[in-house]
């Protein structure tokens, strides 16, 4: 499999030869979680899912930024301690992403959790005259990492120039950043130069180290990151390791609104809350999945829209897989035999484990999912999804299901009883002509989201996914 290296600026080949170990980059937890979170998180989801689908062992990290100025002004504004809002958010974190049918990641490291691994992290810097303390902090010095810029493909002199720095009259550099902020108001931990709080780039390195060590095989996030974060996050790891810090780089690109970047001062972030209770978590992931991981994808209620008509494909598909018609009942024509489509069907199927191979190009191994979703559907129309065509395609398209992190909705063995007890009064009405009354009981079940599908001689039903756009 290979990977879009950032910083080498091209596609490398993804280590398997042992366990792959992945960090990516979570969220500060100061406020809700938005589309764009999302996004970055269900492409990792899936690169992980696809990974152990292929039977590879995967060790997958995300940490939640726990300290932080955003979370202390927060807690200001509302008269509460930093420790509730990351609480409160962190728990808005979970249910939200498991409603996403994101997998659980290994481990969650908190950036409060590793004070002790930043300061022994810093410490080391110190000592090899990485960095220095000065009155306000304990500061990196940039200028003695001569490889400084090679992720973002920057020159020191364009840094300086374009800088977004706080202005620090006690730095040697405008470009150096914070290790160690000094500190006097909560919350503040005790270190060797003076109690403060720790710079926001070294609490990842100190979790990386920790938790994965030098040299893993993937380390994620957002485009946004590159720099100034994961530019600082090598630098200090390099030069205190001495060692490479990640094999692969893997940026993903932002969800604009309109074009726009989404941003809380124009006022057009969605959260993931509220995607959530619009389009509901399949739509969501197929959108987050529609386009290539490394480029843009703009929020667009009309691509959302059709992404609701694909689904309803996937899910017919689903219910004609799982009912099949008996062998012996079908006679189908020579061009919609099982010897024609389970061909295709693998083929299909190959080619979709090959586009994620090759740089991990969902939308194009979206394509070849919806070829199999249409192969089947057009012999469902034909009334030719056999018992033999189901055992040689159901298992790759539950697989499928799986990688893509797509969950059909199953009702409970109650409510799937009462909806058989009204599909069988339907059809003794509709065998006795009363085709009123079983079109009384049809719209009853769709009312419901229980749509019928009628074969010669038998009836189905799916129970859709509630899409509450669609209402």
């Amino acid at each position: 499999m290979k990977i879009f290296d950032t910083l080498s600026a091209a596609e490398k080949e993804l280590d398997i030869s042992g366990i792959v170990r992945i960090y990516v980059c979570g969220v500060t937890v100061y406020d809700e979680s938005h589309i764009g979170h999302a996004r970055t998180i269900i492409v990792f989801d899936t690169l992980r899912r696809f990974l152990e689908s292929d039977g590879l062992k995967v060790k997958f990290i995300q940490n939640f930024t726990d300290v932080d100025d955003k979370i202390i002004n927060r807690a200001k504004a509302e008269n509460a301690s930093a420790d509730t809002i990351t609480t409160k958010y962190i728990a808005s974190y979970f249910d939200e992403f498991d409603r996403l049918n994101v997998k659980r990641a290994d481990s969650y490291p908190k950036a409060t959790e590793h004070i002790n691994d930043m300061i022994s992290l810093i410490k080391g810097l110190i000592d090899k005259d990485f960095a220095y303390v000065s009155k306000n902090g304990v500061y990196f010095s940039v200028s003695k990492f001569k490889e400084y810029g090679k992720l973002s493909k920057k020159k020191i002199d364009e840094l300086i120039a374009g800088a977004r720095v706080e202005v620090d009259e006690t730095k040697r550099d405008p470009l150096d950043f914070a290790l160690w902020k000094f500190a006097d108001d909560y919350p503040r931990w005790e270190s060797p130069w003076g109690h403060g709080r720790p710079g926001w780039h070294i609490e990842c390195s100190a979790m990386c180290l920790k938790h994965l060590g030098s040299d893993f095989e993937i380390h994620g996030g957002g485009r946004d990151l590159i720099f100034p974060h994961h530019e600082n996050e090598i630098a200090q790891s390099e030069c205190y390791t001495g060692r490479n810090f990640a094999k692969i780089w893997m940026h993903v690109g932002m969800v604009t609104i309109k074009g726009e970047k989404m941003s809380k001062s124009l006022g057009n972030t969605k959260s993931v809350d509220f995607v959530l209770k619009k389009w509901g978590p399949n739509i969501i992931r197929l959108f987050c999945l529609s386009g290539h991981y490394s480029k843009p994808i703009d929020y667009s209620e009309d691509l959302l829209k059709e992404t609701i008509a694909k689904w309803r494909q996937v899910e017919n598909c689903y219910v004609e897989l799982t009912h099949p018609e008996k062998d012996e009942l079908s006679n189908p024509p020579p061009n919609l035999n099982i010897k024609v489509i389970q061909p295709k069907i693998a083929l299909y199927k190959e080619n979709f484990n090959d586009a994620l191979k090759s740089d991990f190009n969902t939308p194009l191994a979206l394509n070849f999912f919806f070829s199999i979703v249409n192969e089947v559907n057009n012999l469902a129309a034909h009334d030719f999804v056999t018992e033999s065509i189901s055992n040689s395609i159901l298992p790759e398209f539950k697989k499928i299901l799986e990688v893509l992190g797509l969950k059909i909705t199953e009702p409970p063995h109650e409510e799937s009883n009462r909806i058989e007890e009204l599909i069988a009064k339907r059809n003794a009405f509709r065998t006795q002509k009363k085709y009123q009354e079983a079109d009384v009981i049809r719209e009853q079940l769709e009312h419901v989201g229980v749509i019928l599908i009628d074969h010669k001689g038998r009836t189905l039903w799916i129970k859709q996914e509630k899409i509450c756009s669609e209402v």
